[in-house]
């Protein structure tokens, strides 16, 4: 555990940074009366996310690998990151729900079926706390494999060879 404590670290912060993100979210009116916007906006939040998945392979390559580190342990050490990420989501998902925005479910699903996107049955389906928890986890672990296997390219660093 002791190796992946940078990892842990980051996956925290990452938490956390997503439990601000849906305060700011709620706050600019996204999940009410501006909710047609959320959808296109909460894309946004891809932004920090790499920034945090850069900073956390930077300080992994700098504090684990004394400062070089291949694409290989930049993919490990950042996937590691998200399989913790997916197992706080769920967490980070009924925290948001229930004391962020609860109103959320509700809006988006009455959204939804008043502009014709889905119906009653599929948006409340789609559009739940169970669904939700299960995306986040998925979706953690696919989107941070992917971000990591691409950070790392940017982030990877070989010893230079003496002449």
């Amino acid at each position: 555990m002791k190796n992946f404590k940078i990892e842990f670290k980051w996956a925290l912060i990452f938490s956390v940074f997503t439990l601000l993100w849906i305060f700011f979210e709620k706050s600019l009116g996204w999940h009410d009366e501006l909710i047609a916007k959320q959808q296109l906006y909460t894309n946004l939040v891809a932004i920090p996310y790499i920034i945090i998945f850069v900073l956390a392979l930077r300080e992994k390559r700098e504090r684990s690998f004394n400062g070089f580190m291949t694409w290989k342990q930049g993919v490990l050490s950042g996937s590691i990151m998200s399989i913790i990420i997916a197992v706080l989501a769920p967490i980070v998902q009924f925290i948001s729900s229930t004391y962020i925005s609860p109103e959320y479910f509700n809006n988006i699903i009455n959204y939804t079926v008043q502009h014709n996107i889905m119906s009653q049955q599929g948006a409340e389906e789609y559009f739940s706390l169970g669904s939700y928890m299960i995306q986040s986890v998925f979706g953690s672990l696919a989107m941070g494999i992917v971000t990591a296997a691409l950070v790392s390219l940017f982030v990877k660093k070989a010893p230079q060879e003496k002449k």
